[in-house]
């Protein structure tokens, strides 16, 4: 038989029904209410100094102010800039360890074995910026042009080095796009990131370097020549440089990224980290350092930063295998 409730005891009911949800929902609420309790560790995947080291560290000086917590920067620098991504498998997915994850994450995968799985492994809370990258030599290098290298490599094949931060990273992986295309070999030289590889240039030990605007200090002292960059259009710093697609070459990078979590993560302290990383765009002293390397807004939310990391990795996938660079099987 059918139990039919008086007017009384339906609001009874309905509010016992509306405390029972109340205090399932509690655990979730308390946490991103009580979120960030402490300390937040935000991993560098590169060196100290470097031009990444400097734009994560404003990043994090102005997204804790929005937390009223400290963002911790700890610079993790080698293989090609995944040791963020490895560390990121093994945390705990309450917040209070971030990571950048740089664009390799899409690519190494699809190159050697990796302790990550890109597409189930992280929350990918919100993209932020992105590098310009280029191809710079010492300025008393005979080679003044993308078209004098070309000539000398094909005159001297293998013979010409360049450093870059990493076997697979973006530094690398546009150079041999762009050697391929143009049907040069040259010397890849590895580093652990920005300022090893401007160590390196500067001290002769290579002929060039491929990297993110670290090399704008030394490009702006007369110290280096950049000969091209690799954006889909030039610089507004560097207008008279080409880029490497404009001259035939079709290789184009910025390798967007921002900040990253673990799996698993309450959807609420995601909002609440996301948010707060958002308004960091706001803040002049970030735009500051955007700006001091050459570097855009690349904004995405959480759903739109991890469409595109799906996006990417299948992408990656191709640019791989077209450039033989693929994982053998």
């Amino acid at each position: 038989m059918n139990r039919i409730l008086t007017p009384a005891s339906r609001r009874r009911f309905i509010l016992q029904t509306a405390a029972a949800a109340g205090s399932i929902a509690l655990p979730t609420l308390a946490l991103s209410q009580g979120f960030p309790a402490r300390p937040i560790r935000y991993i560098c995947p590169w060196p100290a100094g470097g031009s990444t080291d400097a734009v994560i560290r404003a990043l994090a000086t102005s997204a804790a102010r929005s937390l009223g917590q400290n963002i911790i920067v700890d610079n993790k620098p080698g293989a090609g800039g995944m040791l963020g991504a490895n560390e990121l498998v093994n945390a705990a997915p309450d917040g209070y360890t971030l990571s950048q994850l740089p664009h390799g994450v899409f690519r190494i995968p699809h190159m050697q074995k990796t302790s990550f799985d890109t597409l189930k492994d992280f929350t990918w809370i919100a993209c932020l910026t992105g590098y310009t990258f280029g191809l710079v030599v010492p300025a008393d290098s005979p080679i003044k042009s993308i078209a004098d290298l070309v000539a000398w490599a094909k005159a001297n094949p293998g013979k010409f080095s360049y450093g870059s931060t990493g076997t697979g990273t973006s530094p690398h992986l546009a150079v041999e796009e762009f050697a391929q295309r143009a049907g040069i070999q040259l010397n890849h030289v590895p580093f652990k990131g920005n300022a090893d590889n401007m160590q390196a240039i500067l001290g002769g030990h290579t002929m060039a370097a491929s990297d993110a605007t670290g090399w704008a200090p030394h490009v702006e002292a007369g110290k280096l020549r950049l000969l091209a960059t690799y954006g889909s259009k030039r610089t507004k710093r560097w207008p008279n440089v080409p880029t490497l697609d404009e001259l035939g070459y079709k290789t184009v990078s910025d390798s967007p990224f921002g900040v990253c979590g673990p799996k698993g993560m309450d959807p609420a302290v995601v909002r609440t980290l996301h948010d707060a990383f958002r308004r960091t765009l706001d803040d002049p002293a970030v735009l500051a350092a955007f700006d001091k390397f050459d570097q855009t807004v690349i904004y995405m939310g959480t759903e739109a930063y991890t469409k595109f990391a799906r996006e990417s990795f299948e992408a990656e996938k191709a640019t791989i295998e077209r450039l033989g660079l693929a994982a053998k099987t």
